[in-house]
């Protein structure tokens, strides 16, 4: 692809540039390859900028750098595009070199829900028959394969995402569902995406190491309805939460349709929620039609996630009473309060992700109902992020279980003591356990006649982040493995 082609009309280029050959991008100095565009980001821990001349050893044909960058004198015959936001350059720049997007793209952001809400948009696409894909933390799930695999970024980086969905469309895939993460977000890594629609599922305390403030967080959210989400496309949003008003407002301004759901809602309205077994009915009201079903979800949180992805669907084409159809087979995605065992006495033992204090709570809150004996919590709080998050989330263990370990979840650089230590500042009555094996262990001998343990923060996650060691570590297989040894799996 020639230089002009890639940059567009937004970008002038000096007489000369303009055909200059690209064979490909990339942000990582270690992968050019000779005809490769280097985009040269400033990050949180590394400037790109210092490693220009590396990608010109390499054979870099030409440069993206903030503007006013200064270049070495090795690299004055080289094309270079200064721009005030390289990072949404590149992602225009792939979306232009890899061509090819699934007809259908839909995206989903807010602190708590997003895996749930592509997997659950994936799963009713997948049963009404559409040749479809998700992309998010669970990795890359698409119906030639079903197999989860892929980066470990909610949301990847423009230029694995663009390759990602050029390869969807040679495998025959039209739909896309998308997990928006506030970095991925910020960092423009969406941009570029010729969405059709997009979600909202709340914005709780999370991610302040980056964002610093909750309006830096919530600015960042915003964002996608702002700017990357198309004029004429349509907005999910939830109508219960506290900061729907804001959201609803910015997509009057651009035009945007809403689906509102929730309790609150006009579109899709919760009219009434009852445990049942080991799942929930539910009373719905979806564009003036009434419907009761029953789903094989616990947790009521579960329930609105499930809504935003049929307001997805929705959004995207599909008929509200073939999507609705489709919920009585809906399954939880991998390591969202997946029941792990049953032992022979009848308690229960679930993992999942839980790692904010909203989703804390809400976890605790939907098991509370569904607990005859004691509710006892596994967690910890992970090293290197927002330490504000630590104590709020000892107070809900504190106040919402009844027996509580705090152990350690992927500590990195911080001390696994010290992250504990701030935990069990607002959490009395929790029983330190420094190793999570070991607290899950002891967590599972004390369980007695109907107790449910519920171990979070980890979920689908298979590794354990300690200093600058990537160490492999399941819960769920852990479980299993205690419960076998001691006789007690009855599932």
């Amino acid at each position: 692809m020639r230089l002009s082609e890639l940059t567009g009309k937004e970008i002038l280029l000096k007489t000369g540039q303009k055909n200059t050959h690209i064979s490909g991008l990339t942000a990582d100095s270690r992968i050019v390859k000779p005809g490769y565009l280097f985009a040269a980001l400033p990050g949180q821990t590394k400037d790109g900028r210092s490693f220009i001349k590396e990608a010109l050893n390499r054979g870099a044909s030409a440069f993206l750098v903030p503007l006013g960058t200064r270049l070495p004198l090795v690299a004055k015959k080289v094309p270079v595009i200064g721009v005030p936001n390289p990072r949404r350059s590149l992602a225009f720049f792939a979306s232009r070199f890899y061509k090819l997007q699934p007809q259908i793209a839909a995206a989903v952001t807010g602190t708590n829900g997003k895996t749930s809400v592509a997997w659950f948009t994936y799963q009713i696409w997948k049963k009404l028959g559409h040749a479809s894909a998700t992309m998010g933390t669970l990795g890359t799930i698409k119906t030639t394969s079903g197999n989860c695999s892929g980066t470990k970024l909610t949301t990847a980086d423009p230029v694995t995402l663009h390759k990602k969905l050029k390869t969807f469309v040679k495998f025959g895939i039209n739909r896309v569902v998308l997990e928006a993460s506030s970095h991925g977000l910020e960092q423009s890594r969406l941009d570029g995406v010729k969405f059709l629609a997009a979600a909202f599922t709340n914005i709780s305390h999370d991610h302040l190491d980056y964002h610093r403030t909750m309006k830096g967080y919530r600015s960042a959210k915003l964002r996608l309805f702002e700017t990357v989400l198309p004029k004429n496309s349509t907005a999910v949003l939830n109508a219960d939460s506290k900061d729907y008003q804001i959201f609803q407002n910015v997509c009057r301004e651009r035009g945007l349709n809403i689906i509102s759901y929730g309790r609150a809602a006009n579109e899709i309205r919760i009219q009434q929620i009852k445990p049942e077994g080991n799942g929930q009915r539910l009373w719905l009201s979806s564009f003036g039609k009434q419907y009761e079903l029953y789903l094989k979800l616990p947790g009521e949180f579960q329930i609105y996630n499930a809504l935003t992805a049929l307001g997805l669907c929705i959004a995207c084409g599909d008929k509200a009473d073939d999507a609705i159809t489709v919920f009585p087979k809906l399954e939880s995605p991998p390591g969202r309060l997946e029941l792990i065992s049953q032992l022979a006495n009848g308690a229960s033992i679930y993992i999942d992700y839980a790692h904010t204090p909203d989703a804390l709570s809400s976890l605790l809150s939907a098991l509370r109902p569904r607990t005859p004996g004691e509710l006892k919590v596994v967690f910890g709080c992970g090293g290197n992020r927002d330490r504000h998050k630590r104590p709020k989330m000892g107070y809900i263990a504190q106040n919402l279980a009844d027996e509580i370990i705090i152990t350690d979840d992927n500590p990195r650089a911080e001390s696994p003591a010290k992250i504990r230590k701030e935990i069990l500042s607002a959490c009395p009555k929790g029983i330190e356990i420094d190793d999570r094996a070991d607290a899950i262990k002891y967590a599972i001998s004390k369980l007695s006649k109907n107790d449910v343990l519920v171990v979070t923060g980890k979920g689908h996650e298979k590794e354990q982040i300690i200093g600058d060691r990537v160490l492999p570590f399941d819960d769920a297989a852990i479980i299993r493995g205690h419960v076998q040894h001691h006789k007690e799996d009855v599932l």
